[in-house]
């Protein structure tokens, strides 16, 4: 009789041990009760297999002829399927709106966000323009006692947070039904709570006891994630990236692999900064990085634009709320766009200029391979371009090498418009390459009069929008210290 598997291998495992125990000693006596709880002296090779029994073969060959042993079949293990990641809503609060369709409708308008100063007065900065966030408020968003209290750029970002939830039909019913301990939240900030902690330094300057309670947990980057985690109950992963100008696309990145691990279901991911203020003003100011162009300020950031002289502040959030496919579905969430994947890498080159060999190159190939996507697929890129000399032409010509043989390849920057809203840029970009892929249209570079003689034209959006039929889209964002990162969406097929 031959014992089936599923018996034959305890039963062995235990009789191998028990050879194990009595090999080279054929005199043990069975009937003492110790037998088993003993073990030999010295257990090594040779008494394991190298002694014989009585009919010629060793106690542990022997035993193993007895039993029945099936190797295990791992030619046939079950491959998982890759769990999808599909965009189902989308928050934002910037200087052209706090509203996706408001907000995009007005970059397929080329309306400029960029203005004088009103937060303070800088009338003795060398730059007084800015894409400057006007009358703001978060009633029905945040508390009261919470809006008095908490940093702009924490306001920014809760009320992003808010509104990426209400954009995705998350009710008060439907977040009943969540399972809270898979939903998670990762929003960024380059930067943080700079006004709370500036604040409380001129506090410090009069007396200790002048200082604001709360300007250290509220000037950490973590914060906005965590108060919004509190607010909602949310109980998955909730931590901050803060990479610079790249913040909000690694935590989408990060949000997106969370989801695709079984980790969570549904992510709130993106970016959130507020520093025009004095302090964040006047130290770009002194980097000598940020457009003078004071007179005539929608005109100042010019992307590729051989005129260009720096790039404007921005202030604002862009938030996504990212979500299994088959999570989405059940629920009856409208999709917006895939999330392919992405990468990020670092130059390990300078502060704040970008490595003169392309370095960016290797992040987007990458986030191709990533992504499973050929680089003759993609044809829209959402890019960093800040309206510099040589950042704008270093990440244009690594694009141009990457996908340069497709000529269906559209190319612009979001920053014409808003100015570059440092750690929240590449979530309010990411929003702006999703509306481009839900519309159709993609919005223009404005101010790009006289381009410069290294770029092509026959690949930037011209002054008006265009009509484009996006099969893959990738957003691009660089930042001070050499990160690179690379993010690829794409139209939600079943």
């Amino acid at each position: 009789m031959v014992l089936g598997s599923s018996v034959a291998s305890p039963l062995c495992t235990w009789l191998i041990a028990a050879a194990c125990m009595t090999v080279g000693n054929d005199r043990t006596n069975f009937n003492k009760p110790s037998f088993f709880l003993q073990c030999p002296k010295k257990l090594n090779r040779r008494n394991l297999v190298g002694q014989k029994s009585k009919n010629g073969g060793s106690g542990i060959n022997s035993l193993m002829s007895f039993c029945h042993f099936q190797p295990s079949k791992t030619d046939n293990k079950v491959t998982k399927k890759k769990r999808r990641v599909v965009v189902t809503g989308l928050g934002v609060v910037s200087p052209l709106g706090h509203d996706a369709d408001v907000f995009y409708g007005n970059l397929l308008d080329g309306i400029s966000g960029v203005s004088q100063i009103e937060a303070f007065d800088c009338s003795e900065f060398p730059t007084r323009i800015a894409g400057e966030i006007k009358n703001f408020s978060a009633d029905g968003w945040v508390s009261p006692k919470l809006s008095k209290r908490a940093d702009k750029f924490m306001l920014y970002l809760l009320t992003a947070g808010k509104k990426a939830l209400a954009d995705g039909g998350i009710t008060d019913e439907a977040m009943e039904k969540l399972d809270k301990a898979k939903c998670g939240v990762i929003i960024g900030s380059a930067l943080g709570g700079m006004k709370v902690f500036s604040e409380a330094i001129e506090a410090l300057r009069v007396s200790h006891k002048k200082m604001n309670p709360f300007c250290v947990p509220f000037a950490t980057t973590n914060m906005g994630s965590a108060v919004l985690a509190m607010d909602l109950g949310w109980m998955g992963p909730n931590y901050s990236i803060s990479a610079a100008c790249a913040t909000s696309n690694l935590c989408i990145l990060s949000g997106a692999n969370h989801i695709i691990s079984g980790e969570t279901d549904m992510m709130l991911c993106g970016g959130s900064d507020a520093a025009i203020i004095p302090i964040g003003v006047g130290g770009f100011a002194a980097c000598r990085i940020l457009s003078q162009r004071n007179d005539d300020p929608t005109k100042a950031s010019r992307p590729w634009d051989i005129h260009r002289d720096g790039f404007v502040m921005g202030e604002g959030a862009g938030v996504l709320l990212l979500e299994e496919l088959e999570h989405a579905k059940r629920r009856g969430a409208t999709i917006y766009a895939e999330f392919l994947g992405g990468s990020f890498t670092c130059d390990a080159y300078y502060t704040t200029e970008p490595h003169r060999d392309e370095r960016g190159i290797l992040c987007i190939e990458k986030a191709l391979a990533k992504s499973g996507v050929d680089r003759k697929d993609v044809n829209y890129v959402n890019a960093h371009a800040t309206s510099t000399q040589l950042a704008d032409l270093k990440e244009y010509q690594a694009i141009v090498r990457c996908f340069g043989q497709n000529t269906e390849l559209r190319m612009n920057s979001t920053k014409s418009m808003i100015g570059h809203l440092l750690g929240a840029a590449g979530a309010v970009e990411a929003i702006a390459t999703v509306k481009a892929i839900q519309t159709g249209w993609v919005h223009p570079n404005i101010n790009l009069d006289h381009p410069d003689e290294g770029v092509d034209t026959n690949v930037l959006v011209g002054p008006k929008k265009e009509h484009l039929d996006i099969k893959v889209a990738l957003s691009n964002s660089i930042g001070f210290g050499g990160p690179n990162s690379s993010i690829v969406f794409a139209p939600y097929k079943d």
